[in-house]
C-alpha cells in the first residue's frame, strides 16, 4: 500500500492506493497555525487519520509520497516509512489522467489559487494559472460578509441575486454583443447597489472567481485544441461554481468534467508517481 499526502495551504489530504486502486481518501482541516507552515503536523495528522479511521495496519504501508505547498519542509521519513517528494504539477497531471481515464487533457486544479496543466503524450506541463481561487473567496468574505466560513458563504449565495452587484450587459446596452446575452457580466462588482444584500455579495464573489477560472480554462483548452477541461481540487465540488462553469460551457462550447474523487487528485497523483 502507498500513501499519497497533499499538504496544502488550507487542507491536507491523504489517500491510500492498493494494487493500483484507490483504497481510502481522507481530508484533515487543521488550525490556521498548523497548515503548510507546520508541514510535519499536517502530514502526521493526515496519515494518522487515514490509518486510524480505516483500520489500516501501518506495517502494510510500503512508502509515503508527499506533495503540495508544505512538502518541501519535510526532509526525513515519516514514522520511519520511506518518504519521497513529488512535484505538485506532476502530481496533478498524473492524478487528473488517472481519475478521468483520459490521457491528453487540460486540467484546471482549483485550490487556494488555480493551476492549469496540460497532460498527455508530450508530458505534464504547467500551462499557467491564477491567484484567483478558494482563498480569494474566503478572503473577500472576511471583509464583505458576516461569515468567512465556506459553508456560510455557500448558504448565503443560494438566495443571492447578481444584478444588484454585477454590472450586466443588459444594464448598458439593448443589444447583444457577439455571443453574449443581456444576462452576461459586463463588469464584476461594478454596480454594487446600496440595497445589495449579503446573499447577493456572496453569490457575486463566487461568480467572479469561477468566471475568471472558467474563461482562463477555455482559453487554455482552445489554445491547445481540446474540447473539454478536467476540473480538480477542492473547488471542483462547489455546486454553485459548477453552475457558473456550465454557463461558460453554453457560451464557449468547452465542456467541464468533474471526475469522482477530484478533490483528491493531487494526493492520488503523488501516490501513483513513479520513483
Amino acid at each position: 500500500m502507498i500513501i499519497g499526502i497533499d499538504i496544502g495551504s488550507t487542507t491536507t489530504k491523504a489517500v491510500s492506493i492498493k494494487d493500483g486502486r484507490i483504497f481510502r481518501c481522507q481530508t484533515i482541516c487543521l488550525a490556521p497555525l498548523a497548515r503548510a507552515q507546520d508541514a510535519v503536523t499536517a502530514a502526521a495528522g493526515a496519515l494518522g487519520k487515514i490509518v486510524m479511521e480505516n483500520g489500516i495496519n501501518i506495517k502494510e504501508i510500503e512508502k509515503i509520497k508527499i506533495t503540495g505547498a508544505g512538502s518541501s519542509k519535510i526532509k526525513d521519513n515519516i514514522f520511519d516509512i520511506p518518504t519521497g517528494r513529488v512535484n505538485e504539477i506532476e502530481a496533478i497531471g498524473i492524478g487528473g489522467m488517472f481519475l478521468s481515464g483520459v490521457k491528453n487533457i487540460i486540467i484546471t486544479n482549483i485550490g487556494t489559487g488555480t493551476v492549469i496543466i496540460e497532460a498527455g503524450d508530450s508530458g505534464i506541463n504547467h500551462f499557467g494559472g491564477s491567484g484567483i481561487g478558494g482563498g480569494t473567496m474566503l478572503g473577500l468574505a472576511k471583509k464583505l460578509l458576516p461569515t468567512a466560513e465556506f459553508d456560510g458563504i455557500m448558504d448565503l449565495a443560494k438566495t443571492g441575486k447578481l444584478n444588484t452587484v454585477d454590472l450586466l450587459l443588459g444594464d448598458i446596452t439593448d443589444n447583444s454583443i457577439s455571443f453574449l446575452s443581456g444576462e452576461a457580466t459586463a463588469s464584476n462588482f461594478a454596480k454594487m447597489l446600496d440595497t445589495a444584500a449579503p446573499s447577493d455579495i456572496a453569490l457575486a464573489i463566487i461568480n467572479m472567481v469561477y468566471q475568471v477560472i472558467g474563461v482562463l480554462s477555455v482559453f487554455a483548452a482552445r489554445a491547445k485544441n481540446y474540447s473539454c477541461v478536467i476540473v480538480t481540487g477542492n473547488g471542483s465540488v462547489n455546486e454553485i461554481g459548477r453552475k457558473i462553469l456550465s454557463d461558460i460551457t453554453a457560451m464557449y462550447g468547452i465542456k467541464f468534467i468533474y471526475p469522482e474523487h477530484a478533490e483528491y487528485t493531487t494526493a492520488i497523483g503523488a501516490a501513483l508517481a513513479a520513483e
